[in-house]
């Protein structure tokens, strides 16, 4: 086990910046998702710490070496990719005992380890198979063990479980967290799927662009993103963003105000330019807002598509006129939409007139121009009335 540290580490190509000063620390044993959309810099930053890819600047160490210039197998990482890539005419013992064999490992040794990893990803018994015999959970747990073999000091993930169904998907996330347990490793595994980044993860480091925007826990990122980017892109389905602007009394949208006391905000003040963030769960019909300490005034719209997804209904609604919707528009960045969840027994249909509310405590601000969070939750924030009821409030 180690823990790994990247020093302002950039990458470019050309003109092109991979990844941009980018600075982390690993710790020892922990689990790290590196997330963020195609383009944007974890698999180059995942093979910089292999050491398949050399950085242009910076310095990267595992443990207490600095591994910047070392070769790939003087790092102590093992590796295991998103394309499976097993010998096709070795049977499981011989495609994970191989990288023993060429190290020149005694027969013993090698039987040892081989046994005691294939315990470890349940593969007793399959020794003896081929991988075309095999289905795609068994073969990736052989490519598992394949690097568990090599006793490493850290476990690098590129995307392992992108190529398996969605239902062996959800069972090996189970099977790698057993893994990290029983290990107590250092990993650090890519992926693009934030179901897997916020249920496997210790920590979530989320980056665009090659920039690093927030490494916290995924729990964290959810409630307290550090800016747009992480708001927008942690949570399934995204944020709604509303834009507005400060003033005496609080935030004025296109369509409805919240009332606060705006010299709480750090940063900023009346007349500043400001995004509202507020996830679909935290937008509640005035009739079911009656477990909310304190919700905003209320806010007229209209439903307009309903997508049922089982334990919950998502429910797209239209703040203005229906006429002036673009079919263009993003409806979580439309300042004329907003997007509700209700429960499945929640009686709601398409094109009805409806009252919502926001819970104020889940109300996020951020700074439009530069995108950084502002503020995550109005409740220590005075407002006018503030003992107006959501059935007495007036708009």
């Amino acid at each position: 086990m180690a823990r790994v540290t990247l020093e302002h580490v950039t990458k470019r190509y050309e003109d092109v910046t991979a990844v941009d000063d980018v600075n982390m620390e690993i710790e020892d044993g922990e689990f790290v998702c590196l997330v963020g959309p195609s383009g944007c810099g974890k698999s180059t930053t995942m093979e910089t710490i292999a050491g398949l890819t050399k950085p242009t600047e910076g310095r990267v160490s595992i443990g207490d070496r600095d591994v910047t210039n070392l070769a790939p197998k003087d790092r102590g990482v093992a590796m295991v990719f998103q394309n499976i890539a097993l010998f096709p005419h070795m049977d499981v013992y011989d495609n994970i005992s191989f990288g023993l064999r060429l190290r020149k490992y005694d027969d013993e040794e090698v039987r040892r380890r081989v046994e005691e990893a294939a315990d470890i990803v349940q593969l007793e018994g399959m020794l003896e198979r081929m991988p075309d015999e095999m289905s795609g959970g068994q073969r990736q747990r052989v490519a598992i063990a394949r690097a568990i073999v090599r006793n490493p000091d850290v476990f690098l993930m590129d995307e392992p479980l992108a190529n398996l169904d969605a239902k062996l998907r959800v069972h090996m996330r189970t099977e790698l967290q057993r893994l990290h347990r029983q290990l107590e490793t250092t990993i650090i595994y890519v992926t693009h799927d934030q179901a897997e980044a916020m249920t496997m993860s210790d920590r979530i480091a989320v980056l665009d662009a090659g920039e690093l925007q927030q490494i916290a826990p995924p729990l964290e990122c959810y409630n307290e993103p550090a800016n747009l980017f992480v708001a927008g892109f942690i949570g399934s389905p995204s944020m709604n963003f509303v834009a507005g602007e400060l003033t005496r009394d609080g935030l004025e949208t296109e369509n409805f105000s919240v009332e606060f006391d705006p010299t709480g905000v750090p940063g900023a003040g009346p007349g500043d330019a400001v995004t509202l963030g507020v996830r679909p769960e935290d937008v509640h019909l005035v009739d079911h807002a009656d477990s909310l300490a304190r919700p905003t005034r209320r806010i007229e719209a209209r439903s307009d598509v309903l997508e049922p997804m089982g334990d919950e209904i998502f429910v797209y609604l239209v703040l203005a006129d229906q006429a002036e919707r673009s079919m263009e528009e993003d409806p979580l960045e439309s300042p004329n939409q907003l997007l509700m969840s209700v429960t499945p027994d929640t009686d709601i249909g398409e094109d009805r007139d409806l009252e919502v509310v926001l819970d104020r405590s889940k109300i996020h601000l951020f700074d439009t121009e530069t995108g950084d969070a502002l503020l995550h939750g109005l409740d220590d924030l005075t407002e006018p009335d503030a003992d107006t009821t959501p059935t007495e409030a007036e708009d």
